[in-house]
């Protein structure tokens, strides 16, 4: 107990170590869940519903199309470059069921991110939404991939439903860009060219290659994550049965908001609800706030999973203010961290806290979480998960004692198998002993609750002390003018580094005077922010992550 004293934080009931033995594959996992579940309710989009067994019957078909007509072997690699859609979980599972390896693509990629994307995986084949489809057309331009099927936004409605829908998509909102790209192939055509009974089932392990989970390029160049069918089924049993004191199998109505094609929502949101019965409700653009009020008024979800930019962007909606949130059981975050002026807004409006929960794309999603059963937000990322082992260690790799900051390293089933064809980098990220170094500076208390303290790269330094943008950041947002608020660092001839805050204002009258002030009260001298710049948004990542390298480019140019 003494070298693991978070097991004693777990909440009644909670395994300290999980089994794996139960599952060869992400395929028998889908497959248990039919059985279950059968006929339930697995997703819903736009008034259509998906079934657990009819995921089954159109994923077997998409499999059978990719093998005996694409010609896909297992091992292949097939980008998926889809939003929220019924067509994610589909093509998904027709993937992995054929043994292929799939690649999520942020389908507000450009052409040369595309590209670039498409050259490191060694994609054979893509399954793109039609709004991408001319992003993909001129990514074609400087890389070959064989074969492309684009997917529709009406086509899984019925008609005369799909009529309407595809109206609205195309002439009313203008969504779809012109696009031809010669030999492309319909979803549905391909969904719906040959039988289930036609798929042939191929030998899969838990060693055999699930994803390429490539990291948000957001602080370097992209790399793929090499993530195994044992890696994924790992983190999602292991964070089933983090959420069981708590969850209601097939009692749970999730709201996915953020992205399949970020680790988060794909692992803890997606595939966990799939294994507990959950009936899933994908939100296609969650930065169409309206739109996103109106899901939480219709489907009155049990679970949302969020960050800091969205549940601000949420609460500042009138509408949403004026719903009914008795319904609503769970509120998880992650991505980045949630500011407790944030969480604190977030659980005297809808009566829930957010539960933080930290992970990575190179650990197939969360490591951390606080407990479910927790009744107001700690401000922390909780405690180690089952089978996890996490240290606080040093620059020279020793680890440090309870109250002393050090870099997070995270191993047990779920840490990746190393970057796609970059042995260098894999070897720096993994030790030896297997731990996996995140850049994450933390620190650990005696109970084993961590809290993160920032970015090891994000941090600044200033006249040889370390100042941490989300301690800076998390006093600034306690001010009633401040809508959001970022930190970085900039180059100072006397210190070195100074802090710069970037400020987008709620109120109007608000100077740069008046969050310097406000900062001292707070702050130790040298982490108040030298100059403010008031802007009118932040720059972001589509999961809502802020892009601190953007505005230290601003302020260098």
């Amino acid at each position: 107990m003494s070298n693991l004293p978070w097991l004693s934080q777990y909440p009644a009931g909670v395994a300290a170590d999980i089994d794996l033995d139960d599952y060869p594959s992400m395929a028998a996992l889908l497959e248990e869940a039919v059985a279950r579940f059968g006929e339930r309710i697995a997703f819903h989009q736009f008034g259509v519903d998906l079934s657990y067994r009819q995921l089954e019957e159109h994923s077997a078909r998409l499999a059978a199309y990719f093998q005996k007509d694409l010609r896909l072997n297992p091992g292949d690699r097939i980008a998926l470059m889809l939003p929220n859609a019924l067509q994610h979980p589909i093509a998904m599972f027709a993937a992995l069921r054929a043994g292929l390896t799939v690649v999520n693509v942020n389908p507000l990629y450009t052409a040369p991110e595309l590209a670039n994307l498409i050259k490191d995986s060694g994609a054979r084949a893509i399954v793109v939404m039609e709004v991408s489809a001319a992003t993909l057309e001129q990514a074609l331009a400087s890389v070959a991939i064989e074969h492309v099927i684009v997917a529709r936004v009406a086509e899984m409605q019925s008609f005369p439903r799909s009529i309407l829908v595809d109206y609205v998509v195309r002439k009313k909102k203008k969504l779809v860009p012109h696009w031809t790209i010669p030999g492309a192939i319909a979803f549905k055509t391909a969904m719906t060219a040959r039988p289930a009974a036609a798929f042939t089932r191929p030998a899969l392990n838990r060693d055999t290659r699930a994803f390429l989970q490539y990291t948000g390029g957001t602080t370097g160049e992209p790399k793929g994550a090499v993530l195994t069918h044992g890696n994924v089924l790992a983190d999602v049993l292991i964070f089933a049965e983090w959420v069981q004191p708590v969850f209601r199998e097939s009692g749970e109505i999730t709201l996915v908001a953020l992205p399949l094609y970020h680790v988060a929502a794909l692992v803890c949101q997606c595939l966990v609800s799939l294994h507990l019965g959950t009936r899933c409700v994908l939100v296609m653009n969650p930065r169409d706030i309206p739109s996103l009020v109106k899901d939480f008024a219709t489907h009155r979800p049990t679970v949302f999973g969020g960050l800091n930019t969205l549940f601000t962007a949420l609460m500042n909606n009138e509408d949403f203010a004026a719903l009914d949130f008795s319904s609503l059981r769970s509120t998880f975050g992650g991505g980045t961290a949630t500011q407790p002026a944030v969480a604190d807004r977030w659980q005297k409006l809808t009566g829930t806290p957010v539960v933080e929960a930290y992970g990575l794309s190179e650990a197939a999603g969360a490591v951390t979480a606080n407990p479910v059963t927790q009744t107001a937000f700690e401000g922390t990322i909780g405690v180690p998960l089952p089978s996890m082992r996490i240290e606080i260690r040093d620059e020279r790799g020793a680890a440090v004692g309870a109250g002393t900051p050090g870099e997070i390293c995270v191993a047990g089933p779920v840490v990746m198998q190393g970057y796609f064809n970059r042995p260098e980098e894999t070897a720096h990220a993994i030790g030896a002993d297997g731990f996996f170094s995140t850049g994450d500076i933390g620190v650990m208390d005696e109970r084993g609750v961590i809290r993160i303290v920032d970015r090891k790269r994000d941090m600044i330094l200033v006249s040889g002390f370390n100042v941490y943008p989300n301690e800076v950041e998390g006093v600034l947002f306690r001010h009633p003018g401040i809508l959001e608020v970022a930190v970085v660092g900039v180059v100072d001839e006397q210190s070195g580094e100074t802090p710069v805050a970037f400020v987008v204002k709620k109120e109007p009258r608000l100077t740069e005077a008046d969050v310097i002030e406000f900062a001292r009260t707070s702050l130790t001298a040298y982490k108040v922010p030298k100059h403010v710049v008031f802007v009118n948004d932040l720059p972001k990542t589509p999961v809502g992550k802020v892009l601190r390298r953007q505005l230290r480019d601003r302020l260098n140019v």
